[in-house]
């Protein structure tokens, strides 16, 4: 009985099996006819029509095929009344495949070499807003980040009347804090690696460089904290000087944090600290 039922289902399941059959060879097909006009396109000599096709796969969304034509023509326009034109798009072709790095270099090169245009503003921008992308996590090297916030800065002194002025504030602020999370982290790396004297000199960098950090109560206590480490780690001859340098960082971060949530483990280095200088004095005076 169900082999009877499949023996008469059978046409139809070829039917269905078929058809997409037929439509992803159909589907093929078009893909190769496609690649092969395209690529006769791109073997053309004729520049009228690459720079038509160029413009017809960019606003179809096929902006691989008009960035490849746009980087074929573009020496072939420059220094014409087109060139600026053809150079945005070219940029924007990169942007929107989401390759910021040539969308990068492609965007500078148009405001360096059209500042005449009515895209000079707009590329600048996005020139910025590509090295934005590109900037990584905190943690990693911020060379990009650093190329954006020039960029940024640079953008809002020649245009501080643009509709982009608004998105640059904000993407300046968030490079800025990346390079503050970028020291707060060096400076906290060298504290938990145990290394108290290095820590104690990146995190007096981290302060003077931003002190405004938002993490500058945490960054004053790991160094009140590695202050006291380096003291009591240290040989007996070096143990004096360095617990009364645990003292003054106790006093400049309880002056300025006297309500922390660090307050009873500070207190804590800071009674030891003055036990053990108050007793060398003594000894010292006996002596």
């Amino acid at each position: 009985m169900n082999i009877l039922k499949i023996f008469v289902s059978l046409p139809g399941i070829l039917s269905r099996t078929m058809k997409k059959s037929f439509f992803c060879l159909f589907t093929v097909i078009i893909g190769f006819a496609a690649c092969s006009q395209f690529e006769k396109i791109r073997k053309s000599a004729d520049y009228q029509l690459k720079y038509r096709k160029a413009f017809e796969y960019y606003h179809a969304g096929d902006f691989v095929r008009s960035g490849q034509l746009f980087d074929d023509i573009s020496s072939i326009y420059r220094g014409t009344n087109k060139a600026d034109t053809v150079a945005y798009y070219q940029a924007m072709s990169y942007f929107n495949q989401k390759d910021f790095l040539n969308a990068s270099y492609y965007f500078s090169a148009h405001f360096k070499n059209h500042r005449q245009s009515p895209f000079a503003e707009e590329c600048e921008y996005l020139a910025a807003y590509c090295y934005f992308r590109q900037s990584p996590r905190a943690e990693l090297d911020q060379t990009n980040t650093n190329a954006a916030i020039e960029a940024f800065q640079l953008f809002l002194i020649r245009y501080p009347e643009s509709k982009f002025v608004a998105d640059a504030e904000k993407y300046l602020a968030e490079m800025k804090d990346k390079l503050v999370d970028k020291s707060y982290l060096n400076a906290k790396l060298y504290y938990n690696l145990g290394q108290y004297k290095a820590s104690i000199i990146a995190l007096n960098n981290s302060l003077n460089d931003y002190p405004e950090t938002r993490h500058r109560e945490e960054l004053m206590y790991l160094l009140l904290r590695s202050s006291f480490l380096l003291a009591e780690n240290s040989v007996p001859s070096r143990m004096k000087e360095r617990f009364q340098s645990t003292l003054d960082e106790y006093y400049s971060f309880i002056g300025e944090f006297p309500q922390s949530q660090y307050v009873k483990d500070a207190q804590r280095m800071y009674n030891l600290a003055d036990r053990f200088v108050s007793a060398r004095g003594t000894d010292e005076d006996k002596e």
